[in-house]
């Protein structure tokens, strides 16, 4: 999952554009080309000829908050399965894998309709179990593995990977810039004809997958009841991976509907940075996609998470050192108050000369680590979190106590001009070093092109935090960071 702050990274790097590459007079705004293709696909192009590579970013506006209560984590799980191949791609012969594939989606079904049942004969699931696992040995005779992975980099490709958010799922690469035909094959290949080859396998993968990153990890361990606890209706409150229960029982035909409905043209959004020509890309990509039905737009999350009543607090016993979360409710863009915390969180913990480092890591030694961040999406109203991790021996209480002090202070006392500068400054350093990169453009092209509806969202992002007041930072803190608008996890130990 791509962290909110380097997502949020980008914005006053527009202004800074013409600076970081003097070749081009151009600002962002002029530089970035735009095409809609008949099926509803967005294409957002930036030629850059300074190497002959560029960066290929595919955007499918889904993400686990699109999710019900019979497909929860099922997007996560296509983005495992996307890798599998399609009918001509990781396959030794698709013609005769393919009544294979259907006799182990039968056999795969019928173990999952029994297993769950509490009068469920033993001998008829060994021999389920049995029958699905000759099947899928008899299969792996045909599965030819990483084969995108494998033409990729025999092409040049490098970084070629993907990620599921809350809101949004995508596919990376890097390649030559004589390699765009390859990619908008492959590319068009997946999204037509995608094969979810190895299903149940792959199924199991991903539960082991959840065991390490949450059941046996205590900081995802209590991230996950942070973020469960602090909302009660918004279907952020599930995790991208799905519950247990969730992964266990999803079945093939759920995540094959899932797929042909949503990762459709209509909901995708491609960058290309780089070496390459706009006509070019456009010729390529009509070509190779313009024949893919539009597909389905996604539907608007209606659930809107009531106004909190109360503090939250949920205690966690585990075999670790003790650490805690507390998550303030806050407001998501294009509200001003969610640039109010870009700076916020500047102040409080972004590096060694913030609030929340110096006080408690430095000057009072209190914790050994404290961090902030924005989760666990962006498309929908969201967490400020503050993280710590106490040092031996002070507890989580005194930890709480002295950040509760921070939080008063910035609500209490404005921040000196010096340091909202400061923190300004910051801003726009860490987006240029971001921008910088073919493949960092590309990214947040994608992202706000489907979180904001329209990548312009970010030109304006530098004047909007110039014109913020310590005033209205005061304002902020004490508005949000109340008891009441408040949810604390606890991690520790069994009795401490």
């Amino acid at each position: 999952m791509p962290s909110y702050r380097l997502l949020r990274c980008f914005f006053a790097a527009v202004l800074l554009f013409s600076a970081a590459f003097p070749a081009a007079s151009q600002t962002l705004e002029e530089k970035v080309r735009e095409h809609t293709f008949a099926n509803g696909m967005k294409l957002l192009l930036v030629e850059r000829q300074d190497s002959p590579t560029f960066a290929a970013y595919i955007t499918i506006g889904v993400g686990s908050v699109h999710e019900d209560s019979e497909t929860r984590g099922v997007a996560h799980l296509l983005e495992h399965m996307l890798f599998k191949g399609t009918r001509t791609l990781g396959t030794t012969d698709y013609k005769a894998e393919k009544p294979l594939l259907e006799a182990i989606e039968e056999a795969g079904a019928a173990l999952d309709k029994v297993k769950g049942r509490k009068d469920a004969d033993p001998q008829q699931l060994e021999a389920l179990r049995t029958r699905l696992a000759k099947l899928q040995e008899e299969h792996s005779r045909y599965v030819v593995k990483d084969e995108f992975s494998r033409i990729y980099a025999e092409n040049g490709g490098t970084g070629y990977n993907a990620f599921t958010s809350k809101d949004l799922t995508t596919y990376l690469i890097s390649l030559p810039a004589n390699k765009l035909e390859l990619w908008a094959a492959i590319e068009s290949d997946r999204m037509k004809n995608a094969v979810l080859r190895e299903f149940y396998t792959e199924r199991d993968v991903v539960m082991e997958e959840r065991r390490r990153s949450y059941g046996s990890n205590p900081r995802g361990l209590l991230y996950e009841n942070l973020i469960a606890n602090a909302y009660t209706v918004h279907p952020y409150r599930n995790p991208i991976i799905g519950w247990n229960s969730d992964i266990d029982n999803l079945s093939l035909a759920e995540t094959r509907e899932f797929l042909h409905k949503y990762y459709a043209p209509i909901n995708t959004v491609i960058a290309l940075v780089g070496d390459i020509d706009f006509d070019s890309a456009v010729s390529t990509i009509e070509r190779n996609f313009g024949d893919i039905p539009a597909g389905t737009p996604l539907p608007e999350v209606t659930a809107v998470e009531p106004e909190p009543k109360g503090e939250k607090r949920v205690q966690i016993t585990f075999e670790a050192e003790p650490r805690f979360s507390m998550a303030y409710h806050k407001p998501t863009l294009p509200e001003r108050d969610d640039y109010v915390f870009d700076l916020i969180e500047q102040v409080l913990s972004e590096g060694r000369t913030s609030r929340l480092y110096k006080s408690l890591v430095v000057e009072k030694k209190l914790a050994a680590a404290v961090s902030t961040s924005m989760a666990p999406g962006s498309r929908y109203p969201n967490l400020f979190v503050i993280s710590a991790v106490p040092r031996h021996p002070h507890t989580v209480e005194e930890v709480e106590a002295a950040i509760d002090e921070e939080l008063k202070r910035l609500a209490t006392v404005p921040v000196s001009e010096a340091d909202l500068e400061k923190a300004r400054n910051r801003l726009a350093t860490d987006r240029l070093r971001y921008l910088r990169d073919n493949g960092g453009l590309a990214r947040m092209l994608t992202y706000y092109q489907t979180i904001a509806g329209d990548w312009r969202y970010i030109i304006d992002y530098d004047d909007v935090v110039a014109g913020i007041t310590a005033e209205e930072i005061m304002a902020v803190a004490a508005s949000y960071f109340t008891p009441k608008n408040r949810t604390v996890a606890i991690l520790s130990r069994g009795g401490e």
